[in-house]
């Protein structure tokens, strides 16, 4: 088996060699017989080949011809162009030439005056437009809010209306409820517009002035005032609060728009710019570190440098309950005086020595110890006799006087207000002001029925559960109790 392939092997291999060559033969026998024949007819194709020639000659001549054209248009086309560019380039040299490196200099620095501009402008605005940075200032305001009565709690500088009873949690969860509320929707809770409305300007409507941050206390203010008014829409109802606080004053008066056409401005410490340290002493000394000045309270003696287009603003404590319209009070004739208020001084009973320090030398030169005290809580200001008298600047010498806190107790703001006004506050009628709810359980009946305004002044505030029963119910029925955070907060009302 093995030696009959070997030999088949070799027959395939000596028939693929014969077939190679004879394959090679037929080739160079074709060769040769083609070269012959094209040997022997080349004598005969000179005619065709130069019949190609004068085809080729007559193509490119053609075509030489056409580019030759072309390169006279390309040509007039290249002159008119270079005429442009010429122009062109006169006009810019001339342009060139009238501008002076000092002009430069002084665009570029109005150009970089106005990006500065624009800068600050879109930073400004940026809150306006992006809810995330209201959300995150938000935030920021339920953390300081939370924080700041914490610390208030830790070291005990909750005042007596704040200690008593468990209401004062029910405060703080109401105005966590309402920023939360602003968190969840800020969009739906505008700010105020840009342009304010002109009622808040025009002097001839009447303006009020609240400084407070107890929210539900401002709404009961605003609520009774407005019921018992006789021309709702033509009070305007200024309250200053505390920044951290100003968003939960916006959600509830957002939710709870002012009753009868009542008008309502929102605004915060923030707001004042001319409320600084540098201009004022009341500033200064908190940002030195003088916890015991409160400044909200203090607020009250700048309110025609607040409000410089009135002539008139009616101060009201968050404490009290108007029953009466109180239009009158623009009619009180003040006989040139700057504050009406009402008297407290009976027999021997609250004057000037019960609240001042008249162991000092400056004291006792200026003020007499038996002069007739006032109360704050509904105080007619005449804004314009308070800047003729410069009143303010009184003010500002007082403080300064009391850095140390030697003449009087600079957690009550009662004796900076009877110094500044010494010699210029006028009585008020009894029947516009009513005191003593909030200490005394013995007021006649009919003393508080014929009351234009009543004041829950002392510890026993409504809001707290150590008010007393008889008079809470003169407060809690102006109560907006439509309001959900209300019950959540466990408001015994």
């Amino acid at each position: 088996m093995a030696g009959g392939g070997g030999g088949g092997r070799a027959s395939a291999q000596r028939r693929a060699a014969l077939a190679a060559l004879i394959t090679l033969l037929l080739l160079a026998s074709l060769a040769f017989l083609l070269s012959a024949t094209g040997t022997a007819s080349a004598p005969n194709s000179a005619p065709f080949r130069l019949a190609a020639i004068r085809r080729h000659a007559e193509d490119h001549a053609a075509v030489l011809a056409a580019y030759a054209a072309q390169a006279r248009k390309l040509s007039a086309a290249s002159a008119s162009q270079t005429e442009s560019f010429l122009s062109i380039s006169g006009h810019l040299s001339s342009l060139s030439s009238r501008i002076s490196l000092s002009t430069v200099a002084l665009l570029e620095k109005e150009t970089r005056g106005q990006i500065k501009r624009a800068r600050s402008l879109a930073g400004a605005a940026k809150e306006a437009f992006d809810t995330q940075s209201k959300i995150q200032k938000l935030s920021d305001t339920v953390f300081a809010v939370d924080q700041q009565l914490l610390r208030a709690r830790r070291a005990g500088l909750l005042n007596s209306r704040i200690a008593a009873g468990s209401t004062p949690k029910s405060l703080h969860c109401l105005v966590m409820r309402l920023l939360e509320a602003r968190l969840a929707n800020a969009s739906a809770i505008p700010d105020d517009p840009p342009v304010p409305p002109p009622q808040f300007t025009d002097p001839a409507l009447y303006h009020y002035a609240i400084f407070s941050d107890n929210v539900l206390a401002v709404s009961v203010v605003v609520a009774s005032a407005a019921r018992a008014a006789a021309e709702p829409a033509r009070h305007v109802f200024h309250v200053v609060t505390a920044p951290m606080y100003l968003p939960a004053f916006r959600v509830w008066f957002a939710r709870r728009p002012p009753p009868l056409g009542t008008h309502v401005q929102l605004l915060a410490v923030s707001d004042f710019p001319f409320l600084n340290a540098s201009a004022s002493p009341v500033i200064r000394q908190i940002e030195d570190g003088n916890r015991d000045v409160p400044l909200l309270d203090y607020l009250r003696f700048y309110l025609p440098e607040m409000f410089p287009a009135l002539r008139r603003v009616v101060l009201l404590e968050d404490d009290v309950v108007v029953q009466r319209d109180l239009a009158g009070l623009w009619r009180v004739d003040l006989g040139g005086k700057v504050n009406a208020a009402l008297e407290t001084c009976f027999g021997g009973f609250r004057r000037y020595g019960k609240h001042i320090n008249f162991s000092d030398p400056a004291v006792q030169e200026r003020f007499n110890p038996r002069a007739c005290a006032w109360s704050y809580g509904l105080n007619v200001f005449d804004l314009q006799a308070w800047r003729r008298d410069q009143c303010t600047q009184r003010f500002h010498q007082l403080m300064e006087m009391n850095e140390n806190g030697t003449l009087w107790d600079p957690a009550s703001v009662l004796p900076a207000g009877l110094m500044t006004f010494y010699g210029n506050t006028r009585p008020l009628d009894k029947s516009w002001h009513v005191m003593g709810l909030g200490y005394n359980p013995h007021i006649r009946p009919e003393d508080i029925k014929g009351a234009a305004v009543i004041h829950f002044n002392g510890n026993m505030k409504p809001w707290l559960d150590v008010a007393f029963n008889q008079y809470k119910h003169l407060w809690t029925k102006y109560v907006d109790t439509e309001m959900e955070f209300l019950t959540l907060c466990n408001f015994g009302l």
